[in-house]
């Protein structure tokens, strides 16, 4: 066996090997980084979109109305096809944001607002209270009892949602029907002006397979903390 074989490179003429390294390490650290934030962006939720505050927000909201809209005095009931509303409010990672105050307000089953200003020939319902408000819980929750809405002259079904948490407005937007209750959701300008379907079905509150007088509407804040 040759002598030369076996020797040892002086050190001069050694490839340099630590030096690879860390170059190599140093080309993969922006990448290392980077990884993380993508599979973050890639799970984070859709934002729940914005919508109009309309004109029937209650000129003083009473802080004193619970989480049910069918009944001003607790004994007789508003008329309609009983709604039950339930979901949860979240942030774009899909944690649970608690003790945001949740305000509702929709058009009675005749299509007309508990409200001074609108003038609609459509009949009051004595009963129904047609604005109410509920504190989520820790996991998020909320829930409110109402009935379906009707739609008026150039608007479909819907409810109004206003999130706020110690005073500080977090977000405004509507949710809709669907099926025959939401038939005329594509002759809706606001409903229509979102972008995409996509976006759209964002608004949609969804049926429970438990009754079908339940609605589910979670909502994804887009800043809340």
């Amino acid at each position: 066996m040759s002598m030369s074989a076996n020797r040892v490179l002086p050190a001069k003429d050694r490839p340099d090997i630590d030096r690879r390294r860390l170059i190599r390490l140093l080309t993969l650290l922006p990448l290392a980084v980077l990884l993380p934030q993508a599979a973050r962006a890639k799970t984070a939720l859709a934002p729940t979109p914005r919508q109009a505050l309309g004109p029937y927000y209650p000129l003083h909201p009473d802080a004193a109305a619970g989480n049910d809209l069918t009944t001003n005095d607790g004994g007789g009931r508003a008329a309609g096809t009983p709604l039950t509303i339930v979901g949860r409010v979240l942030d774009r990672s899909g944690r649970a944001e608690t003790g945001v105050l949740v305000e509702i307000w929709q058009t009675n089953a005749h299509g007309r607002y508990h409200h001074p200003h609108d003038s609609s020939p459509q009949a009051l319902d004595p009963q129904f209270r047609g604005y109410g408000r509920a504190t989520t819980a820790a996991d998020g929750s909320y829930r409110f009892r109402s009935v379906q809405p009707a739609a008026y002259p150039g608007r479909t079904p819907h409810v109004h949602f206003r999130l706020s948490r110690a005073g500080r407005e977090l977000l405004v937007t509507q949710m809709y029907l669907q099926g025959p209750a939401g038939g005329s959701n594509q002759k809706d300008g606001l409903f229509m002006a979102l972008p995409d379907a996509a976006t759209r079905a964002l608004l949609i509150g969804v049926p429970q397979a438990d009754a079908a007088e339940n609605l589910r509407f979670d909502i994804v804040l887009e800043t809340a903390r």
